[in-house]
């Protein structure tokens, strides 16, 4: 548990969650599965920092992704944030995991097609023979 030296420097959950979108249930989630480690005020409260925004809109990126939280965990210190947006940081195991959830996206999807294929062949009037 890290505790924010300077509480004014400081927010709580609610404010945390007003500034990112994110709601305050996915922030409990994120530090419950430690890719969001808050600081704590002096009666145990969650604090959180700028540097907290920063994380969660990069945890957020990396969820739009498709990336579960421990796939983020192993490599939320890979991601950077810039001018354009949140990227990671390239090394060859990184580089696998990212192709394997590229490549279950796309058998979903493809699974998705199918199924779409199926349900719009249902729905299509039949010609009395």
């Amino acid at each position: 548990m890290k505790v924010n030296p300077n509480e004014e420097d400081t927010m709580q959950i609610g404010q945390l969650s007003r500034l990112t979108g994110v709601s305050t249930r996915a922030l409990r989630h994120y530090d419950e599965s430690g890719v969001l480690v808050p600081g704590r005020t002096s009666s145990g409260y969650r604090s959180y920092t700028e540097d907290d925004v920063v994380r969660v809109h990069q945890i957020t990126a990396m969820i739009a992704a498709g990336l579960g939280t421990a796939t983020i965990k192993q490599y939320l210190d890979c991601a950077r944030t810039g001018d354009h947006g949140t990227h990671l940081e390239m090394c060859p195991r990184l580089r696998a995991d990212l192709d394997a959830v590229a490549e279950r996206l796309r058998a979903q999807h493809a699974a998705l097609g199918a199924t779409v294929e199926r349900l719009e062949g249902l729905a299509a009037p039949r010609v009395p023979a």
